[in-house]
């Protein structure tokens, strides 16, 4: 049930002064998109009249099929206090894409999301909540305002200032956050020169993937009235550690209770805590491309940086794909620790739902996935699979067949999307194998 009717809407914008609003939705590859109108047609807006080309967004529909409407989700109104108001105030709507016929676009990823929320609800669950670990890099603009790689501190895990060269701006995105309603929990440096992480409490999965596409925004803008550009590339310098957006999950009853949780169990987890881990591993391959979809995420996934590289659990090796945090009770969760920032978080999230969904369904008790304690790192290939620990695929290319292969997460995607992600993914890769890097320059000319 929503928060908010349309007079609330059209109330608050009022109180608040607000000249314009932005009408936001996401592409399929997870660039935020939106259309701008003068607050005047806030209530056509609300009435669903607005209408844009979706001929020219990536992933959605072809010349002759151009109209599509926005449809706005009231309950995601706000006033982006981060904004430069020199111009007057700018309001917020997250929309979900209809046709002219008046039914949702197939190919919207915030649908594609609620379809699998839809499944996870007649499963007889409530809620899947979602606590998202953002890691960003800040580096310093060049003469001309260019971005260049060098970062804007020294500074590593946990340091204070001087090291901390971000710890002012880190604040300044804590006090906007806080705002915009977020409850921030934790900010702190991380382990490479100039990387930040910043962590706000969890939400059920489609709040949580509208809050983390609203916080990549406000990272972006304090970034730059601060001098500097704020990347969520997974890997911009090969040398250090790349930024991943850990995510944190657990499935909730009617009655908010944690139903990962099993106080009778050894490592205090449910059958069901292991059969939803046990889906996700089963799929984690075809999921690599939702979870890890650019060229450079494969970059990241790599041994000595301190990112998953192989298909495993453990609740206490943080070399496998999904870690189960100490604490124990309601705050249950396994976290998954490939996903990274590129991902669009509708699609990402769609695809690890159904995924731990099919294990809940399908995975018999004598075949689930066991926890491993040895340092994966450490085993050779020959090590690994004999203890049948697949690693993850080492690029975009395999990471795309592995999902074709995939009967479950192609459904999940529907035919439009699947088609689409697939033809603009295999485009990016046709584009990096071409290229000639400056390392095969020095090494081969």
């Amino acid at each position: 049930m929503s928060k908010f009717a349309k007079e609330d809407v059209l109330k608050m914008a009022n109180e608040a002064g607000v000249n314009y609003v932005r009408l936001q939705f996401t592409d399929m590859l997870g660039t935020i998109k939106a259309v701008e109108i003068p607050c005047s047609k806030l209530e056509d807006a609300l009435d669903n009249k607005i209408m844009f080309d979706g001929s020219s967004i990536e992933g959605f529909v072809r010349i002759k099929e151009a109209d599509m409407y926005l449809h706005p989700d009231l309950d995601t109104w706000m006033v982006l206090a981060f904004e430069d108001d020199s111009y007057g105030k700018v309001g917020r709507l997250i929309c979900d894409v209809y046709t002219p016929a008046g039914k949702p676009f197939a190919g919207d990823p915030r649908f594609i999301l609620k379809k699998q929320v839809k499944n996870m609800t007649d499963h007889g669950f409530a809620s899947l909540n979602i606590g998202f670990e953002p890691e960003f890099f800040l580096f310093k603009l060049d003469a001309n305002g260019n971005p260049i790689l060098i970062p804007n501190d020294q500074g590593s895990y946990f340091d204070l200032a001087p090291l901390d060269g971000s710890e002012f701006i880190r604040r300044d995105i804590c006090l906007e956050l806080e705002k915009l309603g977020f409850v921030v929990q934790t900010a702190h440096h991380e382990v490479a020169a100039g990387q930040n992480e910043i962590n706000f409490k969890f939400a059920d999965v489609l709040t949580a993937c509208d809050n983390v596409q609203t916080f990549k925004q406000v990272v972006k803008v304090v970034a730059r009235k601060h001098g500097y550009v704020a990347s969520f590339m997974p890997k911009p310098i090969p040398s250090v550690n790349g930024s991943g957006m850990h995510t944190n999950c657990s499935l909730a009853d009617k009655d908010g209770n944690d139903i990962f949780y099993d106080e009778k169990d050894p490592m205090g987890l449910s059958l069901v805590c292991r059969k939803w881990m046990t889906g996700i591993l089963t799929h984690a391959r075809g999921l690599a491309a939702l979870t890890n979809p650019t060229v450079n995420s494969y970059k990241r996934l790599i041994p000595g940086y301190e990112a998953p590289c192989y298909v495993c659990w453990s609740d206490a090796n943080r070399s496998s794909l999904i870690r189960i945090p100490a604490i124990r009770g309601k705050s249950t969760r396994t976290e998954l620790r490939n996903v990274d920032c590129t991902a669009n978080p509708y699609l990402a999230l769609s695809g690890i739902l159904a995924a731990g969904l099919d294990g809940i369904d399908h995975v018999a008790e004598k075949d689930l996935i066991p926890p491993v304690y040895d340092n994966i790192f450490a085993l050779t290939r020959e090590e690994r699979e004999a203890k049948g620990i697949p690693n993850l695929p080492e690029n975009l290319k395999d990471a795309i067949k592995e999902l074709k292969k995939d009967e479950l997460l192609v459904n999940v995607l529907g035919e439009h999307t699947f088609s689409k992600y697939v033809e603009a993914k295999g485009i990016e890769w046709d584009e990096y194998r071409k290229l000639v890097t400056d390392w095969e320059i020095k090494k081969y000319l």
